[in-house]
C-alpha cells in the first residue's frame, strides 16, 4: 500500500491508506519565500501604495494623528514598521510629540507599557514616550460614532475617534469568520468597544457567507468595512507573514484596496483545490501546532469534509494550557444553537469574560464541527477524558486510527493535508 505522510513536531509521521479509499488531494504547499530585508520590504510598500496617496502626501503639518498596531498574539514587526512610518510623518511636518500610539487589542487583556514597548522595540518606544496607549474595550471612554447599514453599534477608542488622521499597522492572513485579516479589522475588533465586538461577532458568526477566503458577499467582513470607514482610518500597513514570523510581504495604501490585494497574494500561498468535500479528512496542525492556533487544522478540516464524514485531526497539543478552558465549556450539554443564543443574548458565563470574543466564539464553532461531523483527535498531549470533553474520539496512533476507520469504511473519497494548519481549501 501506498505511504503518506502528515507534518507532525517537526517530523513526519507516515501511514498507509486502503485500496479502497480514493485520495482526492495529498498536496503540501511548499514554504513560501521570505523578503530578503523585512525593513526594505516595508519601504518598498509605503514607497507603492495601493489606491492611495503616499502617507507623506495625506499628512498635513500640525495634524494629531493615531497609530494603531496590533498586540502580542500576531507576530507583526511593529518594531520595523513604526519607525519608518514615524519618520515620513515627521517629513511631512508631523513631530513624533504630535503622534499616539494605540495598541488595537480587541477584546484581548489590556498590555502594560512593558508589554507594548516589547511589541514596538526600542526606538520606537523611546520617540513615543508617555504615547503609548492600550486599548480598553471595557472602557467607560469609548466614544459611539455611529452605526452600520445592518444597524449594528460603532463604539471606538476615544483617541481614535477624535483623530486627525488615523494609520493603521497590521497583518493580513485568513481568518475563519472576515475572509482575511487585515485592513479595516484593526478598528472593528481592534479598537472598538466590548459591546460593538460582542453585537458584530455573535451576530454574525455562524452566517454561512461568514467563512474563510470569503470578502465580497461577507457580512462579517462588510460590517468591518463599515466600521472602518466611520472611523476614517485613512491609511494601512499590512504583512503576509509565515509560521516562522517572517515577512513574505508587505502592503500598503488605502485600508479597502491593500486589503484586497494582500489578501489575493495570500490565496495565492494557501488554497488548496477540492473537486469536492471528503468523506474523510486526516489533517495535521503543523505548522501552527501551538494552543489556539492548532485548532485552524480542525476548521479548514471540517469545512473539507462532508457533513456526516469523519475529520481525523492530528495535533501534539504538547502546550495544551490555552485550549483547557475551550475544552471544559465543550463538556456542557448545550447544543452549539443554544450556546450560540446565549452569547448573543448577552449571557456569557463570568470565568470566560476574561477572554477575548474571538476565544469565545470558538465554543460555538467546535460545537458545531462534533454536531456535523465525526471528529477524531489523535494527540498524545490531551488525555482521552479531555478529548472525551469536548465530543471527539481520542486516538494516540495515527495508523490504528486509518486502520479502524477503513473496516467501518471500505471505500471513501479521502483528502489529506500534510500540513492542515496553512491551507484554506476550495471546492469545485
Amino acid at each position: 500500500m501506498e505511504k503518506y505522510y502528515l507534518n507532525y513536531s517537526g517530523r513526519r509521521l507516515t501511514f498507509t491508506i486502503p485500496p479502497g479509499w480514493n485520495v482526492i488531494t495529498e498536496a503540501d504547499r511548499a514554504p513560501a519565500p521570505v523578503a530578503a530585508d523585512a525593513a526594505a520590504e516595508i519601504t518598498r510598500a509605503l514607497d507603492n501604495p495601493i489606491g492611495s496617496h503616499k502617507l507623506e502626501e495625506i499628512v498635513k503639518p500640525g495634524m494629531e494623528v493615531v497609530l494603531l498596531f496590533d498586540d502580542l498574539q500576531r507576530p507583526t514587526p511593529a518594531h520595523l514598521a513604526i519607525p519608518q512610518v514615524l519618520d515620513r510623518l515627521n517629513a511631512a511636518g508631523v513631530p513624533d510629540s504630535r503622534v499616539t500610539a494605540v495598541c488595537a487589542c480587541g477584546t484581548h487583556p489590556v498590555l502594560t507599557e512593558e508589554q507594548m514597548a516589547a511589541k514596538v522595540g526600542a526606538e520606537a518606544a523611546g520617540r513615543l514616550s508617555g504615547r503609548l496607549v492600550s486599548h480598553d474595550a471595557k472602557s467607560p471612554e469609548n466614544i459611539t460614532i455611529g452605526r452600520t447599514h445592518r444597524g449594528t453599534l460603532v463604539e471606538l477608542n476615544r483617541q481614535v475617534a477624535l483623530a486627525d488622521l488615523v494609520v493603521g499597522i497590521g497583518e493580513c492572513m485568513p481568518h475563519p469568520s472576515a475572509g482575511y485579516g487585515g485592513g479595516y479589522k484593526i478598528v472593528m475588533p481592534g479598537v472598538a468597544s466590548y459591546r460593538s465586538v460582542a453585537e458584530h461577532h455573535f451576530a454574525l458568526m455562524r452566517n454561512r457567507n461568514s467563512a474563510v477566503s470569503l470578502l465580497d458577499g461577507n457580512p462579517f467582513w462588510g460590517e468591518i468595512v463599515d466600521a472602518g470607514r466611520l472611523s476614517r482610518l485613512a491609511f494601512k500597513l499590512d504583512f503576509v507573514i509565515n509560521e516562522k514570523k517572517q515577512v513574505i510581504r508587505a502592503f500598503a495604501g488605502h485600508p479597502e484596496a491593500e486589503q484586497r490585494a494582500a489578501a489575493g497574494f495570500a490565496e495565492s500561498l494557501y488554497v488548496m483545490r477540492l473537486p469536492h468535500q471528503a468523506d474523510i479528512t486526516i489533517t495535521s496542525a503543523a505548522p501552527l501546532e501551538i494552543g489556539v492556533q492548532s485548532t485552524k487544522a480542525l476548521h479548514m478540516g471540517s469545512g473539507a469534509t462532508r457533513s456526516g464524514g469523519v475529520v481525523v485531526w492530528v495535533a501534539a497539543q504538547k502546550e495544551a494550557g490555552p485550549i483547557l478552558p475551550l475544552i471544559k465549556e465543550m463538556a456542557a450539554a448545550k447544543s452549539a444553537s443554544e450556546v450560540h443564543r446565549d452569547f448573543v443574548d448577552g449571557r456569557i458565563a463570568d470565568h470566560l469574560k476574561p477572554f477575548g470574543i474571538s476565544y469565545i466564539m470558538q465554543i460555538v464553532h467546535f460545537k458545531d464541527f462534533v454536531e456535523k461531523q465525526r471528529i477524531v483527535h489523535v494527540t498524545e498531549g490531551l488525555t482521552a477524558e479531555q478529548v472525551a470533553m469536548m465530543g471527539m474520539e481520542y486516538s494516540m496512533d495515527l495508523q490504528k486510527t486509518v486502520n479502524t476507520l477503513a473496516a467501518q469504511f471500505p471505500r471513501a473519497d479521502v483528502a489529506i493535508f500534510p500540513s492542515g494548519g496553512n491551507i484554506i481549501p476550495r471546492i469545485g
